[in-house]
């Protein structure tokens, strides 16, 4: 009886133990190290990067073109939200000729950690509690509407 009380021992603390490790992923662009050092200014144009890097996460909107890679490295423990440990962006600046000009690099030092204040969003107007929002149109249906229907014709 005891020999099946230390495998149940066992069993469960694996079982805990298994529930405290981190799971590692990966968000975004694919980086390879070496094909984003291949980009070159004065070298490379549009055409070339796309076949190097494939398409950009995304693309400048406004001003002068340029394709942003981003890709993030996050880590999550269980039950918890996934927390970001490593990105980085290449911006490929082109000019009017599709031409690369400047390739920029960045990480961890742009990224910006934002903590609302609270999970509500402050509204205009009156602080109703629940029973007041269940209950406060009793009575009120209808009461602006013309008698006999309003149907114009």
């Amino acid at each position: 009886m005891t020999a099946w009380v230390r495998i149940g021992t066992v069993l469960g603390a694996a079982l805990l133990a298994s529930g405290c490790v981190q799971i590692q992923g990966h968000r975004g662009y694919l980086a390879d190290e070496i094909l984003l050092q291949s980009v070159q200014p004065g070298v490379d144009d549009r055409q070339s990067v796309e076949r190097t890097l494939g398409r950009p996460s995304f693309v400048s909107q406004f001003g002068e073109p340029v394709w942003y890679y981003v890709s993030s490295t996050t880590m999550q423990a269980p039950t918890l939200r996934p927390k970001i440990v490593d990105q980085t962006v290449l911006a490929v600046h082109f000019d009017a000729a599709d031409n690369v000009v400047n390739v920029e690099r960045s990480g961890m030092e742009l990224v910006a950690r934002i903590d609302p204040e609270s999970d509500k969003t402050p509204t205009l107007g009156r602080n109703r509690s629940f029973f007041q929002d269940l209950f406060g149109n009793i009575g009120q249906v209808g009461a602006g509407a013309p008698a006999g229907g309003g149907g114009g014709g």
